[in-house]
């Protein structure tokens, strides 16, 4: 059973490098640029939801309810970025090099040297 899965995981992945390798090197790396940005944007809330959590783990005045709640949504947004990151190596596998992203600060909205 695990050849079966393991055989279509594969399937699933030559269909997704084969969709960005068609792409034009510009569009590839035009959506690696995104992808970029979109992952830190992940990163960034996903801390603060895991901060919100631990903050509410010590405090003993929140109930078990929420403090399953926000651990659901960690868990999600975990998730969520294994899949988004997932697809974010897959473009810089078809492009064949990590394009320059500027950094950028999220709390003042200006950019880094």
């Amino acid at each position: 059973m695990n050849k079966a899965s393991s055989s279509d995981a594969n399937g699933r992945e030559k269909d997704r490098k084969s969709r960005f390798s068609s792409m034009q090197q510009s569009e590839l790396e035009a959506l690696a640029v995104s992808a970029i940005l979109e992952h830190r944007r992940l990163i960034a809330a996903d801390e603060a939801v895991y901060e919100e959590w631990t903050r509410a783990t010590a405090d003993p005045s929140i109930s078990a309810a929420v403090l399953k709640s926000l651990q659901e949504e960690y868990v999600a947004r975990q998730r969520k970025s294994e899949v988004q990151q997932e697809e974010l190596s897959e473009i810089i596998d078809a492009l064949g090099y990590v394009p320059e992203v500027p950094l950028d600060n999220m709390n003042d909205g200006q950019t880094k040297p």
